[in-house]
């Protein structure tokens, strides 16, 4: 399984290096589930041979079967015009990456020729219910959410795009890399290539290689890939990858033999990486909160190229990007300093934060026999990502693309009056989908969610989980919800 994830900070500067992202990974995952199709090989020719492969989402109520020759990693397709989706591409690469990893080669084989029976699901998070609350007439919460049953079936949008069939209504969690990272580790894992559970940081390293190879390729480029490294190494600092590195993966060879396996040869080779992360998660008693809005309509792709657009052309645009880069270094740093007063006195860092959770900011200075440092730490830290807001705001106004929309920016200024509310935003690229708060203590978790209910935002399950993608023993089952916990495993190995 592999989780979704928020960008807290970083959104737009991250496409670039040195420009690090801080990522938090979240408890809502996808699971693939990986077995053998048949039960003895057919004891064809490794080389020349065709395997069966079958990917069913009971999801989305959908099984499709595919052949995929062994001699190309390549599934075949109905038709060259055919773009493959994230799915087929995770196969494809993850198949190729174990022939072009194995150490050995025979024993990946004799598997492959048992064939592939892969089942996918992802938590309900991922996914937009608030037309199907709204339909039985259950209140826009997080509780909700939660009473809907696991791995429920997906709804979709209503309106096309120019002729093309609906899109599945998603809450912006990242859950194509989510998804591409579990199809791929996966598949290594069944095959024998790699061992999730050793805890070794190289087999991780070859998930991340071949996720982002997989992930950029069914996107028809080279993102910055913070989402697909959130997937398998969890909450972190990152800083992005020469593009470089995935070229040959882009555009192998197609349909000579072995030549994505030699591309992903190259993708795999680590001394050619040079993307940089280091372990983060939130500090002590301070929980993520993220809002759906309902409102949908951002489309990543056109805001980044609106604020590419304007870097060009706006005399302003340089400072104003290197005074955020600036912003997002402080509120890198204040986290890292309250981590650092709570391991210094854990006990005055946690009489400081009890006492701030139950009042809004005005109080926080004034609370009896509180500890200075981390009452400064916080509101600095406060103080620090309205600086980010503040200049989100100028970039999209300057750029003539919302990414803090007014109606966002007046919910998340509400939200920063409540009680126990550190700071507010809008995660990733912004826009219209999301937002997310960083709260202390849960009790101000339930404070922001009945503000968000009563206009109209519904306030997801998932909480930060710093754990990147794993190998869990049991099958993944639907169960009533019944709660915030996560209560289901991820890749069976048969």
């Amino acid at each position: 399984s592999a989780p979704g994830k928020v960008l807290i900070a970083g959104g737009y500067l991250v496409l670039e290096r040195p420009n690090p992202g801080l990522v938090l990974s979240t408890s809502a995952r996808f699971y693939a589930t990986v077995k053998p199709l048949h039960s003895i090989s057919d004891g064809a020719s490794k080389f020349w041979s065709f395997i069966d492969v079958r990917v069913s989402s009971p999801q989305m109520d959908s099984e499709r079967s595919y052949k995929l020759l062994l001699r190309t990693c390549k599934l075949d397709m109905p038709s060259t015009k055919y773009t493959k989706n994230f799915v087929e591409n995770a196969i494809e690469y993850g198949v190729a990456a174990a022939l072009a990893a194995a150490n050995n080669r025979d024993a990946v084989y004799e598997r492959l020729l048992q064939g592939l029976d892969i089942e996918i699901k992802g938590s309900n998070d991922f996914y937009s219910f608030r037309n199907e609350l709204e339909a039985r007439k259950l209140p826009l919460t997080a509780a909700s959410l939660a009473s809907l049953p696991q791995f429920h079936a997906i709804t979709r949008n209503i309106e096309t795009s120019g002729g093309t069939s609906p899109e599945v209504a998603k809450s912006g969690l990242g859950s194509s890399a989510a998804m591409t990272t579990a199809i791929v580790a996966g598949i290594l894992e069944y095959l024998g290539v790699i061992q999730l559970g050793s805890g070794s940081v190289e087999y991780l390293d070859v998930v991340h290689a071949a996720s982002q190879a997989a992930h950029c390729h069914a996107q028809g480029k080279i993102g910055s890939g913070f989402d697909v490294s959130a997937a398998v190494y969890g909450s972190q600092k990152y800083v992005r990858f020469s593009p470089g590195v995935l070229s040959p993966a882009m555009d192998p060879d197609n349909g000579k033999p072995k030549s994505l396996e030699k591309a992903m040869k190259s993708v795999l080779d680590m001394k050619n990486w040079n993307s940089q992360r280091s372990n983060f998660a939130l500090p002590p008693m301070l929980f993520l909160v993220l809002g759906e809005s309902g409102r949908g309509g951002s489309h990543t792709p056109s805001m980044v190229g609106a604020v590419n657009a304007w870097r060009e052309k706006h005399p302003n645009a340089e400072a104003c990007w290197r005074t955020l880069a600036k912003a997002n270094e402080n509120v890198e740093a204040d986290l890292l300093r309250l981590k650092e007063l709570h391991e210094t006195d854990s006990e005055a860092y946690t009489l400081v934060l009890e006492a701030c959770s139950s009042c809004g900011e005005a109080k926080w200075n004034g609370l009896k026999d509180s500890d200075k440092d981390v009452v400064s730490a916080l509101l600095k830290l406060r103080q620090d990502f309205s600086i980010v807001r503040s200049l989100l705001r100028q970039m999209g106004e300057e750029a003539k693309v919302p990414l803090e929309p007014g109606p966002q920016s007046e919910l998340l200024d509400e939200t920063m009056e409540l009680p126990g509310v550190l700071f507010a935003g809008v995660p990733g690229a912004g826009g219209w989908d999301a937002v997310f708060a960083i709260t202390i203590g849960k009790n101000s978790r339930r404070k922001v969610e009945q503000r968000w209910s009563e206009r109209s935002v519904l306030t997801l399950t998932v909480e930060e989980d710093p754990r990147g993608v794993c190998v869990e023993e049991k099958e993944p089952t639907v169960q009533d919800g019944t709660g915030l916990e996560n209560q289901v495993a991820s890749i069976l190995l048969k």
